[in-house]
C-alpha cells in the first residue's frame, strides 16, 4: 500500500497517512504562505527518496530548483522535475535540462501536459520510483487564460493519472480570485484540502476532508523552507 504524508508532525499524527492516489487542493489568499505549504510537502516527499513534478506558472524553473537546492544539499535532485511556463512567456532563450521542461505560456495545456507526462514517464516507469508527487502552482494562474471548462478537463486528466500510478496530487489555488461556483466546480476534483489563512500577520493551517473531520487551525512559521507548528488557533 502506498501512501504519503505532509511531513508535519501534529497534522500526520491526526491524519495518519494519506492514502495512495489521493489529490488534495492547497486553498487560501494571497501572501498567505500556500506555497510555502506546498513546497514542504514535497520536500518532504524528496528527503523520502520520492519524486516530485511541479508545474511552475509564476516564476522560471531555475529559482524554483535554486529553492529547493539551496535549503537542503542532500535533496536527490534528479527527482525534481519542473515544467517551466515562465521563461518563454517572458520571450527568454533557454533550452530545457535534466529537470527543467518548458511550456510556451500558462495557456499552452497540451504542452503542459506533455511534460507532466514526460516526468511521469521518466520516474514513474523507467526509473520505478513508487512514490511521485505532482505539484501545479497554481491552478488560478492557469484560470487567467482559460475558461473553467478547459481548466477542468485538464486537470480531470491528471487528478486521474494520479490516481493510477498511486501518487499525490496539490493544486495551489487562491481563493479570492474565483467566485464560489468556480470554487465548487474544482472541489469536485479533489479528495481533501488544505486550507491556509493569514491574520494578523500570522499564518495558519488545517486539513479539511484527508481526515474524519477537519484538523484545527494550527499556527505555524516557515523558516529554511521548512514549516513548523507554533500551537493551535483560539476559536
Amino acid at each position: 500500500m502506498t501512501s504519503y504524508s505532509l511531513g508535519i508532525e501534529e497534522l500526520d499524527s491526526i491524519i495518519g497517512e494519506i492514502r495512495e492516489g489521493s489529490n488534495l487542493m492547497v486553498i487560501g489568499p494571497p501572501m498567505s504562505g500556500k506555497e510555502d505549504v506546498a513546497y514542504h510537502i514535497l520536500k518532504n516527499g524528496l528527503k523520502r527518496q520520492e519524486s516530485s513534478v511541479i508545474v511552475s506558472t509564476r516564476e522560471p524553473g531555475e529559482h524554483v530548483l535554486e529553492w529547493f537546492t539551496s535549503f537542503d544539499k542532500t535533496l536527490p535532485v534528479s527527482n525534481i522535475g519542473i515544467v517551466d511556463c515562465v521563461t518563454k512567456t517572458l520571450g527568454m532563450a533557454a533550452d530545457d535540462t535534466d529537470n527543467i521542461k518548458r511550456a510556451s505560456s500558462p495557456v499552452d495545456l497540451t504542452g503542459i501536459g506533455v511534460r507532466i507526462s514526460q516526468f511521469f514517464e521518466q520516474f514513474w516507469m523507467k526509473r520505478q520510483i513508487s512514490h511521485n508527487i505532482l505539484c501545479i502552482n497554481s491552478v488560478s494562474t492557469i484560470l487567467m487564460y482559460s475558461n473553467i471548462q478547459t481548466v477542468f478537463r485538464f486537470l480531470h486528466v491528471f487528478t486521474g493519472r494520479i490516481k493510477a500510478i498511486k501518487g499525490l496530487g496539490l493544486f495551489v489555488v487562491e481563493d479570492q480570485m474565483h467566485d464560489s461556483r468556480t470554487i465548487a466546480t474544482l472541489k469536485q476534483l479533489y479528495d481533501g484540502m488544505i486550507e491556509v489563512q493569514e491574520e494578523n500577520g500570522s499564518h495558519y493551517l488545517r486539513a479539511v476532508g484527508i481526515s474524519s473531520k477537519p484538523t484545527p487551525w494550527f499556527e505555524y512559521l516557515v523558516e529554511d523552507g521548512l514549516i513548523s507548528i507554533q500551537g493551535i488557533k483560539d476559536e
